[in-house]
């Protein structure tokens, strides 16, 4: 690998030392967090910063507490895959309700430590290996799962043994629906709510290591597009044994997108139908189990992923929910159904509430940017608080703020409190090696959004390889001022390519119509989009070689990198493909079906199933295509590339397939740069 890679793989992309996994504790005095000691350094520890004074303490390390780390078990390393959890380490961390005590699992084992910083983190005495611990109210009892039951320390198990797993989230709540966690303590710290997962009727993934024959296969249980989802329940634990269920319609509502305790009496949890095209939220009196519903979001394609902290109800009862403007042209805000936000507002996320007002994180120029603003729920004035270049975020509490600030030049975290003092949690990660700054345009008649990256040392007249490198699916924004995501863009222009990133429609962010044009269909769409932008992109920049043109991409990209090679060879001409879903009827089901609907209410030969899947192309392959999977990707099993490389080989059709034993669908450790390397090396041979 050259220097550029081997910088990448050491650092993990340019995270390592970067603070992260903020959480204001005690009325926003503390602001705890995770940070490593370096950009070599993989092993994240447990921080506090005082708000009052600026000063940073460490609370744990981990290599004290495991000087040998062991073996992750096995539910936590899938786990983090789901929430895409790279650094070794203290992966996460929960706050007792007052902010000033945290527990963690560290390989299995659990401990506690206080911000005081009277003495060491603790071992909490645990039944097994531990995952998900969560302190109660005042920190004296830690909730935590252990071989798929519900545990209380001090204490002991408070989940019956009935065969269903307790206090975890199912695989479609954590990969597709934004709920990692299963269980959550009453205000009162003595009451638990907690989920119960029935899986006995899903089918089962397996792995093997072909490496390690001696070995047995690993198995877990995978909701397949069309076929049975987990059964999930809500039930309160009491203290003395007491049992009682939610009831609400769970034939028609299955899926629990979120859940929690509103207040002692009552308790809100976010359900949705099987297509995900009615939410509803429901208050649940955990005395009784009854519930009523509260707010009812409904769209005939699909209700998007809940905008980050809605539904929620404001101080004087109102509900804010999210919407879309008429026709689609935006995300909102609403009050009790009224709009809050318009056109020209596209909602990302709320943060609280703040001096009285809504803190709201927004788009309001190029879908590459996002600000900061304040909203007043009354009248719906918007008030700036960070709105220059760049992508801002935020958290809050008690009129504390954190703010997050991308740009070119890089990442700036700044802790702001109410009398006006700032301070910037110590950023100990490698400074990133390019200042990137992509050209940025909309193109065709559906405004899509592209970005162009060419060499550092181009000359302008000199005809460059063109390389698309997108993801082109829905739920992820490729083109985004987070100056980390063009680091590996740069190192491929150096190579003396010309780099396009195409937003499709079916990406964030730039309207819900412009997302909701994918629906029933993702081939159509995903490539007309990047055929149309990449034409747009040549005529316009007179340096791109439209004769030779390679795309890579991983997980839907690499799907995106196969279509392109198989279904139009005269644009493509040789493509890098990861990970692919080469057949979505085996990919999961809450993913695939709020797009495509269920397989087996489309049984005409031209269902979207049939359209969008590779296998039937595979005869059609004209061009050089490299197929790459990672064996222990429990996301996209290695199955959806092996069957593909099946049918081209039953079809005779050249192709190269690179297996990679060990490897799950993050592509940790080195991994993604060295498949960078060969890559290249394809690149150049194929395209000259």
């Amino acid at each position: 690998m050259d220097d550029f890679l081997r910088l990448s793989a050491s650092t993990a992309r340019f995270t390592y030392g970067a603070p992260r996994a903020f959480a204001f504790g005690d009325e926003g005095r503390l602001l705890w967090f995770l940070r490593s000691t370096g950009p070599t350094d993989a092993f994240d520890s447990l921080w506090v910063l005082d708000t009052a004074t600026g000063a940073e303490t460490r609370l744990a390390d981990p290599r004290e507490l495991c000087p040998e780390p062991g073996e992750l078990p096995a539910v936590e390393r899938r786990l983090r895959e789901r929430i895409r959890l790279v650094a070794a380490g203290i992966g996460s961390y929960a706050l007792s309700g007052d902010g000033g005590r945290a527990v963690f699992p560290l390989y299995g084992r659990l401990y506690g430590v206080s911000a005081d910083g009277t003495g060491r983190p603790q071992e909490i005495p645990a039944a097994g290996p531990a995952l998900d611990p969560r302190p109660n109210s005042d920190g004296s009892r830690t909730a935590y799962v252990s071989d798929d039951a519900l545990y209380v320390a001090p204490g002991g198990r408070v989940s019956p043994a009935d065969g269903a797993r307790w206090g975890v989230a199912e695989f479609a709540a954590a990969e597709e629906l934004g709920r990692s966690r299963g269980h959550w303590w009453s205000p009162d710290g003595v009451t638990l709510l907690a989920a119960r997962v029935a899986e006995s009727a899903l089918q089962r993934r397996y792995f093997a290591d072909p490496g390690r024959p001696e070995l047995p296969a690993e198995d877990f249980a995978y909701p397949e597009a069309g076929g049975p989802n987990a059964d999930v329940q809500l039930w309160v634990l009491g203290p003395d044994g007491d049992r009682t269920r939610l009831d609400w319609d769970a034939q028609a509502y299955p899926y629990v997108s979120d859940a929690g305790w509103e207040s002692a009496g009552e308790i809100l949890l976010t359900v949705q139908d099987r297509l995900q095209q009615c939410v509803l939220l429901l208050s649940a009196d955990p005395a009784t189990g009854r519930t009523r519903e509260l707010s009812r979001t409904s769209h005939p394609q699909w209700v998007d992923p809940l905008v980050p902290g809605t539904p929620a109800r404001l101080p004087d009862g109102r509900m804010l929910t999210a919407a879309d403007t008429a026709g689609g042209a935006a995300r909102a805000l609403a009050v009790d159904g009224e709009l809050l936000t318009g056109d020209g507002v596209q909602v990302r996320g709320v943060a609280g509430l703040h001096e009285g007002r809504l803190l709201i994180e927004a788009g309001l120029r190029d879908p590459a940017e996002q600000q900061v603003l304040l909203l007043d729920p009354a009248t719906g004035e918007l008030t700036p608080v960070a709105d220059g270049p760049g992508v801002h975020s935020v958290s809050a509490s008690a009129g504390t703020l954190l703010l997050t600030s991308a740009d070119a030049d890089g990442i700036r975290r700044t802790v702001r409190t109410p009398d006006g003092r700032e301070f910037s949690p110590a950023d100990l990660s490698q400074r990133l090696p390019y200042r990137v700054v992509p050209a940025l345009e909309r193109v065709t008649e559906h405004g899509v959004p592209t970005a162009l990256v060419l060499p550092r040392d181009h000359v302008p007249g000199r005809r460059l390889p063109v390389l698309v490198d997108a993801y082109g699916g829905p739920g992820y924004q490729d083109i985004s001022a987070e100056p980390r995501r063009w680091q590996a863009k740069q190192w491929w222009a150096d190579q003396g390519f010309a780099v396009v990133t195409v937003d499709n429609r079916g990406t964030p962010y730039v309207s819900p119509a412009f997302t909701h044009a994918m629906y029933r269909g993702f081939s159509e769409v995903t490539l007309e989009d990047q055929v149309a932008a990449l034409q747009a992109l040549g005529a316009r920049h007179g340096d791109l070689d439209l004769g030779r043109v390679g795309v890579r991409g991983w997980s839907y990209g690499g799907y995106l990198s196969a279509l392109a090679v198989l279904r139009r060879p005269d644009v493509f001409h040789a493509a890098s493909a990861g990970a692919a879903p080469t057949d979505f009827r085996h990919y999961d089901t809450a993913y695939t079906e709020r797009y495509l609907g269920l397989p087996q209410e489309q049984a005409r030969p031209d269902d979207v199933y049939e359209r969008d899947s590779l296998i039937p192309d595979a005869p059609k392959l004209t061009r050089p295509l490299l197929l790459t999977t990672g064996l222990a990707d429990d996301n996209v099993h290695p199955s959806h590339t092996l069957r593909l490389s099946q049918a081209l080989t039953d079809a005779g059709r050249p192709h190269q397939l690179l297996a990679l034993p060990g490897v799950t669908h993050m592509t940790p450790g080195g991994t993604k740069e060295k498949i960078m390397a060969l890559e290249l090396e394809f690149f150049r041979r194929e395209l000259g």
